[in-house]
């Protein structure tokens, strides 16, 4: 099931230094920002292995997911840098309500691999 963490960050009259250290729960193989998205909604899928954790560095959106049949669908607003919502393999789930300055990174525990991806949604 989709979570968030908090990612530890230290502020000062400087700014904000956020630190994405042993806090991530898989090895990342993979990184990859979505940004520029009009009024689409991107995803619509789940993963066989995959687990990812999202982190949005600029402007805001909402991820929706639902990790099984029987399960209720979340929605997790994305709207400051130090939140971290981890997307488990069985997580189905979309971004919509992109923000126009919208930065959102994902880090992924897998190389991309088109045969990773389940589209069917749950019912």
């Amino acid at each position: 099931m989709a979570h968030l963490i908090n990612l530890t960050t230290f502020t000062d009259l400087r700014g904000n230094l956020t630190v994405i250290e042993k806090v991530i729960p898989f090895t990342i193989n993979r990184v990859f920002y979505i940004y520029g998205v009009d009024n689409s909604k991107r995803g619509f899928h789940r993963h066989k292995k995959t687990i990812q954790a999202a982190i949005v560095l600029q402007g805001k959106c909402r991820i929706i997911s639902q990790a099984g049949p029987a399960l209720p669908v979340e929605e997790f607003n994305m709207d400051f840098p130090s939140k971290c919502l981890i997307i488990n393999p069985e997580d189905y789930h979309w971004m919509d309500n992109f923000s126009k300055d919208c930065i959102l990174m994902v880090f992924a525990s897998e190389f991309f691999d088109v045969d990773d991806y389940i589209f069917e949604p749950y019912v």
